[in-house]
């Protein structure tokens, strides 16, 4: 299971977040996403742990911890939701007079 971490700096780095967590456990990985157009941090991430034990301590530690100025939101990572399946059958839009269509 991943941990979310939001609130970050925008000037958080992969190393950085390893730095903190490793405190807690292994840290196996951190996933940093960044903004297509601007390269920038998005201001979260995911770390990963190598036991459950290890997120459960860090999450406890860490979750509302201020942090580089800022008070880190850490929880458990949901699944990321498939936006393709909205009830309605996805993205119909009535175009003019009584047609409809879909954009792709």
């Amino acid at each position: 299971m991943s941990i979310y971490v939001g609130n970050l700096s925008y000037s958080v780095t992969q190393d950085d977040l390893t730095k903190v967590f490793s405190e807690y456990g292994t840290v196996t990985r951190v996933q940093l996403p960044t903004d297509r157009e601007t390269g920038r941090s998005r201001g979260f991430g995911f770390v990963e742990m190598d036991s459950d034990t290890a997120e459960s301590a860090a999450i406890e530690a860490l979750d509302g911890a201020e942090w580089m100025g800022r008070a880190m939101k850490v929880n458990k990572a949901r699944p990321k939701e498939d936006k393709g399946s909205r009830s309605g059958g996805g993205n119909w839009n009535k175009g003019g007079g009584d047609s409809y269509s879909r954009r792709f």
